[in-house]
């Protein structure tokens, strides 16, 4: 279902150097196994897909299917994990323009988010977009105060009240929250919202295959019982730790070993547009679990051969600490032809009869050469085509490798203390109670930096 390949990383990382960790990710694997390691708490995910199937779905469908028949448009209200997930699978499932489809063609709502900014012309264009559709908003968040998500929410709910009225409105609300506390399982439960849960033991960048992406991406017509089996496919592939067999702590491994070898910088290359939000839910999950105790290799991500134009000068002969990992569908959804046109002067007639396919996996393959030659080494990971099994192995594929990088760097995975510091900031400047005695210190400290000190 999915492939590395290894070979335009040449002598960067040795078959001989990424093997010579396999003791240490044997112990890892047995611990993950047990759940003794740093985080252990936030380990749900790894058994999620197959425990998920054999759950069953019949609620979410049930409330997915609700959603389809009273909605013109569904606005997905969340921040981090808890939309990045989503939108990957929607793009990445969905044509380019779904939202500009008639209904029939779309057999589903048109699907926006909010709540992943504090922009109010961000806010006020969604509200214009929303005029006159029948809307139906999904709040996800586990306390239900985060600022962004609870600021939109605030707006979006005041405005479908003033649409449709209070008890018309509460069935227009789906809480996606903590199954016990926080300020938003009680307003569920005050307003009689349908909710459904974030599991405990699954962190935010983790949670793309809880109700948090499947009840969405359910309601716009995608197959979720297909996303959930490639993911369970590659549960069970990724069972052994052997570093011959398992891509998934080859791939965590490698990345260790470039690593330690100064390439301090991955980007995530692309070279479809429907992977651009794939990218961002990777940078998430790469990005809050390693960077840490001055620790990480720092993640980026382009889109090819777009960047090319903007960014290859740099990515060619800019400083030497990047490395490439490259995401390729190997099949596409459709393909179009070069046509012949002798009339144009624009020497592409060499071209013609040629797939646009091709011509990218071309691109691609010169684009690697060139790279791996300039020092930057390449990875590639490949699955067959754009389907929702796809997407679900390569889900499971990149957030087990990320527990075994992280691990293998020395840090806890599965936390992220370093984004409460600008939230305390924030708070302060915003007059939040309890944060008064911040807010002098905090607004001093910033004069003192306008006066140069």
């Amino acid at each position: 279902m999915i492939n590395l390949d290894l070979r335009f990383v040449a002598g960067a990382a040795a078959e001989r150097e990424w093997m010579q960790l396999q003791p240490v990710v044997d112990e890892w694997h047995r611990r993950l196994g047990q759940g003794d390691v740093p985080g252990g708490d936030f380990l749900g995910w790894l058994h999620l897909p197959s425990q998920t199937l054999e759950a069953g779905l019949s609620d979410l469908l049930e409330t997915a299917e609700q959603i389809k028949e009273q909605s013109d448009a569904l606005v997905v209200i969340g921040i981090g994990g808890s939309y990045l997930g989503a939108r990957a699978a929607f793009e990445w499932c969905q044509p380019e323009g779904y939202n500009q489809l008639s209904r029939e063609q779309r057999k589903g709502p048109e699907l926006y988010f909010a709540g992943n900014h504090l922009s109010a012309d961000g806010l006020h264009d969604l509200l214009r977009l929303l005029e006159g559709k029948r809307v139906t908003l999904n709040v996800i968040s586990k306390s239900g105060t985060t600022t962004e998500p609870a600021v939109a929410f605030r707006v979006l709910r005041a405005w479908l009240l003033k649409q449709v009225g209070p008890e018309e409105a509460k069935k227009r609300i789906v809480a996606t929250t903590d199954k016990a506390k926080g300020a938003l399982r009680q307003l569920a439960e005050e307003e009689g919202y349908r909710t459904f849960v974030i599991p405990d033991d699954v962190g935010g960048r983790y949670s793309v295959l809880t109700p948090v992406g499947l009840l969405p991406l359910a309601a716009i017509g995608i197959d979720i019982r297909e996303l959930l089996q490639g993911a369970a496919t590659m549960e069970q592939t990724l069972s052994t730790p052997a570093l011959t067999e398992n891509i998934a702590y080859r791939y965590a491994a490698v990345r260790n070993v470039l690593y330690r070898r100064g390439k301090t910088t991955e980007i995530l290359a692309v070279y479809e547009p429907a992977l651009r939000q794939f990218a961002e839910w990777w940078k998430q999950l790469f990005g809050e679990s390693e960077g840490k105790d001055g620790k990480g290799i720092y993640p980026s991500s382009l889109g090819f051969t777009t960047d090319l134009h903007s960014l290859g000068q740099y990515v060619q002969e800019g400083l030497r600490t990047l490395f490439e990992t490259v995401v390729q569908i190997e099949q596409p959804q459709h393909e179009i032809q070069v046509p012949s046109d002798k009339s144009l002067d624009d020497g592409l007639e060499y071209l013609a009869g040629r797939g646009v396919s091709w011509v990218n996996d071309q691109a691609r393959l010169a684009t690697a050469l060139a790279h791996a030659d300039g020092g930057v080494p390449n990875l590639l990971v490949s699955v067959k085509d754009r389907s929702a099994r796809s997407l679900g192995g390569l889900f499971y594929f990149f957030e087990l490798a990320c527990a075994m990088s992280g691990l293998l760097l020395g840090v806890n995975p599965f936390d992220q203390p370093g984004v409460e510091a600008y939230k305390k900031n924030m708070f302060a400047l915003l007059g939040k109670p309890d944060f008064e005695a911040q807010q002098k210190t905090i607004t001093d400290r910033i004069a003192g930096y306008g006066a140069g000190r």
